[in-house]
């Protein structure tokens, strides 16, 4: 009977081995957690990155939860099990559960539990996990997609590529629908547009008479006397009659005081002013 009843044992145990093996054949990663539940930091104790390279080990694609997905898992996230440790410890034991549920938060499978009497948390999770991964090992995963997964992915390439196609041949008629109104516009007469112009005014400005004075030339002559930056021109008296300053123009000098610049036009010296809007000029005996 015993006997019996062991034989059937090994029949149902071997009988949902091939069933879950078949099953878990169908999906292409796992994706595991950035963190476990029962631990406080992220990949503490290396238990995410040991995950992650025992799923590796045994034929599947493990990813990290959050990071950069495959173009494929991107447009059917069906194509991926979600991974979760599950603890059961006790108060001698550390145990380690493997779990992994489908797209739908389903539970596809579940392993045995690995178990760990080290006392040191990295050493009993990590034994416990490795213990619990032989229930993966034992499933000789390899993957084998669906029909309907690869008519499904033919299918989006064709949307794809019928979508791109489209949108060229759209360009393409847009193209040629400027060019034709580039043609239409140089082949079309265009009339001169004249415009009036109005006639420009010119108003007639009033030039006052310039008045030139010649002072005499032995009575009024000025004596010049360098100062600082320029000259100080002195009558006999002798009185300071100007003092004019230095320009950057050679022979033109600033009168300083007055609105006026005395500089010289061949051999006479100029003093030159307005007085009630009319220009004046007096010619000036200057002895330097």
């Amino acid at each position: 009977m015993k006997t019996k009843f062991l034989s059937l044992f090994v029949i149902y145990f071997l009988a949902i081995s091939a069933f879950s093996q078949s099953n878990l054949n169908t999906y292409k990663y796992v994706i595991v957690p950035a963190k476990y539940d029962f631990l406080k930091e992220k990949d503490q104790y290396q238990l995410n990155s040991l995950t992650v390279f025992l799923f590796n080990k045994y034929g599947f694609e493990a990813l990290v939860e959050g990071t950069n997905y495959p173009e494929d898992l991107i447009k059917n996230r069906c194509l991926a099990l979600k991974s979760n440790l599950n603890k059961d410890s006790s108060m001698f034991k550390t145990k380690l559960i493997i779990e992994l549920k489908n797209c739908n938060d389903q539970i596809v499978f579940t392993s045995a539990t690995g178990e760990s009497r080290e006392k040191e948390y990295d050493k009993a999770y990590n034994q416990a996990l490795r213990d619990a991964f032989n229930s993966i090992e034992a499933l000789n995963y390899l993957y084998q997609p669906l029909a309907n997964q690869t008519v499904a992915a033919v299918e989006q390439e064709t949307k794809t590529d019928t979508g791109l196609t489209n949108e060229i041949e759209q360009l393409r008629e847009e193209i040629q629908n400027l060019k034709k109104e580039k043609e239409l516009v140089n082949t079309e007469k265009i009339e001169p547009v004249i415009t009036p112009v109005a006639k420009e005014v010119v108003n007639e400005t009033k030039v006052e008479k310039v008045e030139t004075k010649v002072k005499d030339a032995t009575s009024d002559v000025l004596y010049a006397q360098a100062i600082e930056n320029g000259f100080q021109l002195v009558d006999s008296s002798p009185k300071v009659v100007y003092r004019i300053r230095k320009t950057s123009i050679v022979d033109v000098y600033l009168v300083e005081g007055k609105n006026a610049t005395v500089y010289k036009r061949g051999a006479d010296w100029i003093l030159e002013y307005y007085e009630n809007n009319v220009l004046k000029q007096d010619v000036l005996n200057i002895k330097f």
